[in-house]
């Protein structure tokens, strides 16, 4: 395929995405601008610090696992199917574990920064219940979302190479958002 070809194929299969991405960072804002997410920021000072740190975070797990995936289908290694598949499994299993590690971490560090620069902050165990609920709804949507996404566009001829990333910070940022606003709500309650 000549290169000029090519070049216009990945830029009409990206730029849909590209669009959709716009779109959900706009839907992220929207939401982090809510009053319901402002009076949390405000009720759990130190959520703001850890906000970006969540987001970036989703996008950079589940961005390796699509990779492992789309590596997977092209090697076909993995078939495009929620079929049980060992490589499949172990990679969502990892995938998982690292979201719900990475967000217990981030909580943790962001209380310890607050507390060692002698800065206001929510108890560690709110800043945790707020992570730990977000982590686990957030991963989960993002593995069964991505890997539907994954299947469907391989399935249609698209590569999924060219759409992972978009898809992933996207989704990243649309579900983290949502999420930790109800984590907000649930751990506002609880406690």
């Amino acid at each position: 395929m000549e290169a000029r070809q090519e070049a216009w194929r990945i830029y009409r299969e990206s730029l849909p995405i590209l669009a959709v991405s716009l779109a959900g960072g706009i839907f992220s804002g929207t939401v982090l601008s809510s009053d319901g997410m402002t009076a949390g920021f405000e009720r759990f000072p130190g959520l703001l610090l850890l906000l970006p740190a969540f987001l970036a975070t989703r996008g950079n797990v589940y961005g390796a696992l699509g990779a492992r995936i789309s590596s997977g289908l092209h090697q076909g290694m993995i078939d495009p199917s929620f079929s049980w598949d060992r490589r499949l499994v172990n990679a969502v299993a990892a995938s998982f574990i690292n979201g719900i590690g990475i967000s217990v971490f981030i909580a943790v560090l962001s209380w310890a920064i607050l507390e060692v620069l002698g800065r206001e902050s929510a108890r560690l165990i709110e800043l945790l219940g707020i992570m730990l609920v977000s982590g686990v709804l957030t991963s989960a949507a993002l593995i069964f979302g991505l890997l539907a996404l994954v299947f469907a566009s391989y399935e249609y001829g698209l590569d999924p190479d060219n759409l992972i990333g978009p898809i992933v910070t996207t989704l990243g940022d649309i579900f983290g958002v949502v999420f930790l606003f109800v984590a907000v709500t649930v751990v506002g309650v609880a406690f």
